[in-house]
């Protein structure tokens, strides 16, 4: 917003160095300690512990870098310079909507601020049956206490806006709890347009906190610059080859970069990370590279009330419950969490079921209308195996992820659960996301309506912002792709810090399980690499 310090042209002004894009045109060779690609949760953390541990290190961003004078609240110009493939990523099937951050920070820079430790059940299972000993909370709780120190995840202390307030209401009606979100913002606007970019800079994403703290070290980022492969023989990586990319991520003109390194940190996020090392064909001996990879398969329900909801207007996430996760045993039918997202017209419009006439309806009452979502908890069960990333003939992934009858069967429920909700706070009318379902005025005549609908991939709405796993961790290499420090089980001299590390999905908005695991994977790397002692505070 006009008049408000931007951080980002502060730095450039300062002397950080940025190439590629508008920045200036890429070296044809750079050396440094250690290349991390991507810039999202894993990469920031570990780019401000590496730099303040005396190492020179590289960033590459296939994204652009902008900033908060770039953020207008406007979804026209946020999606296509803020996120994958203009934020309509879709599975190979066009079956699920993907979210996903393309720009410098990542999803951090457009994500709704939820934050959530990883549960307790979830570091249980990955310690049982991935090995993964040193994951309890007692061990991980000093590192998630770093992270949320140094991006403020706080209790959010104002009131919660309409939308999600009809969570709390509902919930408390069905006699079942909803808690409080902690959010990681400073000094807050309670604007509502997260998902756009944050234009105040309250957002603590990784764009004006971790980022901007190693750039000021001596980091160099490249921007528009995407990490094509490895180079690597043996047991060890050479350099990382990379060329320029437009806004939109089409290939420029010139010739490749190529950036030596001691060590490389792959962080490009759960579809991108298993992409790269796909195209790099490391060593795979047990085909898990890709594998296993898990969405939180998002189900949405919208209802009318008589009063306005202005679902765009406050903070966008602050009321959840996770009541349906402990109905069943983990390992049993899928749990799911309810959330109550933001709403604005073009990302509600492509998620809700319905088009034409019906969808204008929809519109025209849009300012009365509430939404909740359910986070179906994928990679428990011996049927949820989760998807897999593949590359397409011009090396840009897919993902293949099966709408099962497991994952079916919770969707179902979540539709109960949501429905039942949203009429015990006062919804007048209710339609959950499937082209086959009216929009209805009962609760119990929607349940029965629930129960006969065809639970089929597209009649369905399934969309997902939290991608995990696909280069899973485990104590042995026959169960995982990288061990439990990061590091790549064939490849001495590569880890990966980010979310694709996950064995399972977490049960949780992911964004702070990544800020605190990956905090003391970078610690560790530290120390490895020789560098000074460091942390985040």
């Amino acid at each position: 917003m006009s008049g408000l310090p931007d951080p980002i042209e502060a730095g450039l002004a300062r002397g950080w160095k940025v190439l590629g894009g508008l920045h200036g045109a890429l070296p044809s060779e750079l050396a440094c300690d250690v290349v991390i690609v991507g810039s999202g949760a894993g990469a920031g953390i570990t780019a401000e512990l590496l730099a303040k541990a005396g190492l020179s290190i590289v960033i590459v961003e296939e994204g652009p870098l902008k900033s908060s004078k770039d953020f207008k609240q406007r979804e026209a110009d946020a999606y296509p310079t803020l996120y994958q493939e203009n934020a309509a990523r879709k599975t190979s099937d066009k079956a699920v909507h993907i979210l996903q951050g393309r720009c410098v920070g990542g999803s951090t820079t457009v994500n709704w601020t939820s934050s959530f430790r990883t549960p307790a059940p979830t570091l249980a299972w990955w310690r049982e049956r991935y090995g993964l000993s040193t994951y309890e909370e007692a061990a991980l709780s000093p590192w998630f206490l770093q992270a949320e120190q140094r991006l403020s995840v706080a209790p959010w202390l104002t009131p919660p806006n309409e939308n999600n307030d009809i969570l709390r209401r509902g919930a408390l009606q069905m006699g079942i709890t909803a808690p409080a979100i902690l959010r990681n913002v400073k000094g807050c606007w309670n604007l509502g347009s997260c998902g756009m970019g944050c234009p105040t800079n309250a957002k603590q994403s990784m764009l004006v906190t971790t980022l901007p703290a190693a750039l000021d070290r001596g980091a160099t980022l490249l921007v528009q610059t995407r990490a094509l492969k490895l180079e690597w023989q043996g047991s060890r990586a050479s350099a990382v080859l990379c060329h320029a990319v437009g806004v939109d991520g089409a290939p420029t003109s010139g010739a490749l970069t190529r950036l030596k390194a001691r060590h490389v940190v792959v962080a490009g996020g759960a579809i991108n990370s298993p992409a790269f090392l796909l195209r790099s064909e490391v060593p795979d001996p047990h085909g898990l590279l890709g594998a296993r990879t898990f969405l939180h398969p998002t189900v949405l329900s919208s209802a009318t009330f008589k009063q306005a909801v202005h679902g765009w207007d406050g903070a966008p996430q602050t009321i959840y419950s996770d009541h349906f996760l402990g109905v069943h045993a983990i390992d049993g039918p899928m749990g799911y969490k309810l959330e109550a997202p933001p709403l604005h017209p073009v990302i509600f419009s492509t998620t809700a079921a319905g088009y034409g006439v019906e969808m204008t309806e929809k519109l025209r009452a849009f300012p009365q209308t509430h939404a909740l979502i359910a986070l179906l908890r994928d990679g428990f069960h011996a049927q949820s195996p989760g998807g897999r990333v593949r590359l397409q003939s011009d090396g840009s992934p897919t993902l293949d992820y099966p709408l099962n009858d497991h994952v079916m069967d919770g969707a179902r429920r979540a539709f109960w659960s949501m429905a039942e909700l949203q009429f015990a706070a006062g919804a007048e009318t209710v339609m959950i996301g499937h082209d086959h379902a009216p929009t209805m005025t009962a609760w119990r005549e929607t349940q029965a309506m629930i129960n006969r609908l065809p639970m089929k991939p597209l009649l369905t709405k399934v969309v997902s912002a939290h991608v995990m796993g696909g280069c899973g961790m485990a104590a042995r290499a026959a169960d995982g792709v990288v061990q439990p420090d990061g590091r790549h089980w064939q490849l001495d001299n590569v880890s990966v810090h980010d979310g694709s590390i996950f064995p399972t999905s977490i049960g949780a908005n992911p964004q702070l399980s990544i800020y605190g695991i990956v905090n003391r994977l970078a610690a560790s790397l530290v120390t490895q690499l020789g560098g000074q002692p460091a942390s985040l505070v």
